[in-house]
């Protein structure tokens, strides 16, 4: 039990410092993704490094969501890594500790940190949210730094464009002065030409000041055209003048009150009884637009008339005497009864003007009907919308901390296989599974996002990918499976495939058992004329018909395989060394579906009538018929070989005595 603990000790010990480092470097990366993606909001506004700063502070904690799986995804397999490339994880099963034993206290800290992940998630993540998206709204709608260039125009001034041709940066001078004042309109625009200018900034930092000389002003006067015609314009020169133009340049923080009312900046409690006052209200608005559109635009949909009417139509019915039901009933269905009307011979029997207006009038309420339905679509659309993103983001305060167990284990025993410690390997797969997370992550959100997913499938989407793949590698460490083996994927492509497989044969220096001459070329004699036999019986080409019913013996097939790994397994005890590399001219023998595709005769007979499938398969099944028996006659020409270098080497033993 002393021991368990301290290697439990000691697998903590090593996994909590990788963890650390593995975290800020990967939150110090999506944090400088975080900040290329929003440079043009941050750069050329004059901010202060304390504001700067504070955002950052604030988009690191949003993005710990981001950062926290792929850090226990890279941390838990360089650990494990580590333990395989220095055998200790192989001490650790040598002394009766299994990996899942090994991974257990690994497994509570990630569970801890699986919880405190959700409470993050739901009670620090929105007000950090809150506070990062006000400040960014914040710097967008700051004003830049002043900073006028020579020789373009600068329109980095709200309404306003200016032209500078040259400029003194030592004086602070500015000469060729152009400036475009379009912030009553273009058609009110005022130009001024100025020889050279001051530009500065009032104390309060709400206005740019221009100390203007030597000059004109064009200003348009379209608004006074209604009072005077002949003043369309007016013309002023000046030796000196003061203009004011508004140019906040302060940066002024919004209220958090508007994003605190927003889905990003509501916990559970708050997105639940958002989730459900919309839910209510849409229920509602549905029932009243249902209702109205019945109303107005199916009329004859409403159900059974009033009572008075009923009873007016019985009374009339039936004299007024009280009716019995089934009078009412059929009062009520002659008086409902919809009669045809031609709507052509109605039309034409108007007037021209009255069809006009008949007509201009149907197009009215066509229109209004259309604009009515419209905006209660568009406020329909917009609560679903509303109530997706609250479910959304209810959602995902649930996935980050199941997103940590499923990374945890599919890092932990993944490492145990690969067995490579280190930045390298870890990394390079760490990164890959890491974007396919990513990808299949962001897809299911903007599929929800949009609607045309429920909401749960949509975020839920990439824990049912890989949840399954954390459980298959788990289950493959724990059994010693060689996950990676790149020669049983070569096998077993190789035999999809159809390729040939080379046989190798290695020569015994030491040879306890011989082999008898005259059992060797018995067993060599058999197999040859085996071999022989399977090519007569099948001389020539097969019919479409026969290939698919017939094909192939495969059970002679495997006799003959396996009377050739025997007798190649007993040549192998062979002195001779000439006859033993002669075995490796021997082609493995392969069971391929193609030799007898009708083993079950449903799957013959599907193949055989279905031709899109039947005539590729009978092309490819005919060569590697062909290549079969080529291997038969192969079997047959080596074992003639091997045995003539039996006899001859026996004929020498026989000369020499």
């Amino acid at each position: 039990m002393r021991i368990i603990k301290r290697l439990y000790l000691f697998i903590l010990q090593s996994f909590l410092p990788l963890f650390v480092m593995t975290f800020f470097i990967v939150l110090f990366i999506v944090l400088m993704q975080f900040l290329w993606k929003n440079i043009d909001d941050l750069v050329g506004k004059g901010l202060e490094i304390s504001v700067i700063a504070e955002l950052f502070f604030y988009a690191a904690i949003t993005l710990v969501p981001l950062a926290l799986p792929l850090a226990i995804l890279l941390a838990s397999l360089m650990t494990f890594g580590n333990f395989g490339e220095k055998f200790e994880l192989t001490a650790m099963k040598a002394s009766g500790i299994s990996l899942l034993k090994a991974m257990s206290p690994l497994i509570v800290l990630i569970s801890g940190i699986s919880v405190g992940a959700f409470f993050f998630q739901n009670d620090v993540i929105p007000p950090a949210q809150v506070k990062m998206w006000t400040l960014l709204f914040s710097m967008r709608q700051k004003s830049p730094e002043l900073e006028i260039p020579e020789g373009v125009f600068y329109d980095q001034i709200p309404g306003y464009n200016l032209f500078v041709k040259s400029k003194d940066r030592e004086t602070g001078m500015l000469y060729g002065m152009m400036i475009y004042d379009v912030s009553h309109g273009g058609d009110n625009s005022t130009i001024l030409l100025a020889d050279s200018g001051r530009l500065a900034m009032t104390p309060d930092m709400k206005y740019l000041y221009l100390h203007l000389w030597n000059g004109e002003q064009f200003e348009n006067l379209r608004e006074q055209r209604n009072i005077d015609r002949n003043v369309p314009f007016r013309r002023e020169e000046f030796a000196d003048k003061e203009v004011l133009i508004p140019f906040d340049a302060n940066f002024n923080r919004l209220d958090e009150g508007g994003m605190r009312s927003q889905y990003v900046g509501k916990n559970m409690k708050e997105l639940r009884q958002t989730i459900d006052s919309i839910g209510a209200r849409l229920d509602s608005t549905g029932s009243v637009y249902a209702r109205e559109l019945r109303i107005t635009a199916f009329p004859m949909l409403n159900g059974p008339m009033s009572l008075s009417r009923e009873t007016d139509v019985a009374d009339g019915a039936g004299g007024g005497k009280s009716a019995s039901a089934e009078d009412k009933r059929k009062a009520l269905a002659d008086t409902a009864r919809i009669v045809p009307v031609d709507i052509d011979t109605l039309i034409q029997s108007l007037s021209p003007d009255r069809q006009t207006r008949a007509f201009d009038q149907a197009l009215g309420i066509s229109d209004r009907r259309m604009m009515d339905l419209q905006f209660k679509s568009m406020s329909v659309h917009d609560d679903k919308w509303t109530k997706r993103r609250h479910e959304i983001e209810l959602l995902r305060k649930f996935t980050l901390s199941v997103a940590c167990l499923v990374f945890f284990f599919i890092g932990a025993p993944l490492g145990a296989i690969i067995r490579k410690g280190g930045l390298g390997t870890p990394l390079v797969i760490s990164v890959l599974l890491f974007l396919f997370y990513y990808v299949i992550d962001n897809s299911g959100y903007k599929m929800a996002r949009d609607g045309r997913w429920p909401s749960w499938l949509g975020i839920w989407l990439s824990t049912f990918v890989l949840a399954p793949l954390g459980i298959y590698v788990t289950y493959k460490a724990m059994n010693d499976s060689a996950v990676f083996n790149a020669d049983s994927y070569k096998a077993f492509f190789r035999r999809i495939l159809g390729r040939k497989v080379e046989r190798k044969v290695a020569y015994k220096e030491v040879i306890i058992n011989d082999i008898s001459t005259y059992e060797a070329e018995g067993r060599l004699s058999a197999l040859r004329e085996a071999a022989l036999e399977f090519c007569e019986s099948y001389p020539g080409k097969m019919s479409y018909k026969d290939y698919f019913l017939k094909g192939y013996d495969l059970e002679r097939v495997h006799t003959i395989s396996n009377r050739l790994e025997e007798d190649v397994d007993y040549m192998t005890d062979c002195r001779n060394s000439i006859a033993v590399n002669k075995l490796m001219d021997y082609p493995v023998i392969r069971s391929l579906w193609l030799y007898q595709p009708g083993s079950k005769k449903w799957i013959g007979e599907a193949c055989m009538w279905f031709f899109p499938v039947g005539v590729p398969v009978y092309i490819a099944g005919l060569r590697a018929q062909r290549n079969l028996k080529g291997e038969m006659r192969k079997i047959a020409d080596v074992s003639s070989t091997i045995i003539d270098l039996l006899h001859s080497e026996q004929d020498a033993n026989a000369h020499q005595y």
